[in-house]
């Protein structure tokens, strides 16, 4: 084989190699770009990451350190039918409220699929109560917005232990079916966290809240 040939073939090799570099890098950027974790920059943002990245967990904790309790992430739950359900919650409670878990603030959404991708129900809303003992959380929210008629405007109520990777989830109309718009659900009321969290799809975080006892 020539030299020309050979220098032909390894420069193809090495753009073929590039490429998919490229590709895999592009799209390491773009999940780390939605998880809030890469900056780029002109000298190839390595130290532009890093600092963003220390930034960001220095901001996250001195807001940990602001609430008196917090309920976070997203998840799916577990099902042996090809149904796919999925809760998030973003529920904080600040620590100049700690005594009042109905100043909660945040929001809640859950989406139950006969199957990924499939038809089925949906809402979301907002947070109005949040407590928590240890690494379980009550919390309840009204739903402003729904493809499920008859529901907005109601109350809902959910429950989650942070068990690291074993969490599990409750929620208020474990008894009746599906949620059905009521407003006279109390806030923070819900079902005992029954349901398993699917394994690899997500995780809760509880925050501990804190109560101030009273001295007298």
């Amino acid at each position: 084989m020539s030299r020309n040939a050979l220098s032909r073939i390894t420069d193809s090799r090495l753009t073929s190699t590039r490429s998919r570099a490229i590709a895999l890098g592009t799209a390491l950027l773009i999940c780390a770009g939605a998880a809030g974790a890469a900056v780029a920059s002109d000298d190839g943002g390595t130290p532009h990451r890093a600092a963003s990245q220390a930034s960001q967990t220095s901001q996250a904790s001195q807001t940990h350190a602001r609430e008196a309790a917090a309920l976070t992430g997203t998840a799916k739950l577990y099902r042996k039918t090809t149904e796919d359900v999925t809760f998030t919650f973003d529920a904080h409670l600040a620590k100049r409220h700690t005594m009042r878990p109905d100043k909660a603030t945040g929001t809640f959404r859950f989406v139950h699929l006969d199957k990924p991708g499939g038809k089925g129900g949906w809402a979301k809303g907002r947070i109005d109560c949040l407590m928590t003992g240890g690494k379980v959380a009550t919390a309840t929210g009204i739903i402003t917005a729904s493809n499920l008629k008859g529901i907005k405007g109601g109350r809902v109520g959910f429950s989650v232990h942070d068990q690291g990777g074993h969490d599990r989830v409750g929620y208020s109309w474990a008894a009746v079916g599906g949620p059905d718009g009521t407003k006279k659900l109390p806030k923070c009321t819900s079902s005992a966290p029954f349901e398993k969290v699917r394994k690899g799809t997500g995780d809760f975080d509880v925050k501990p809240w804190h109560l101030t006892y009273p001295t007298n």
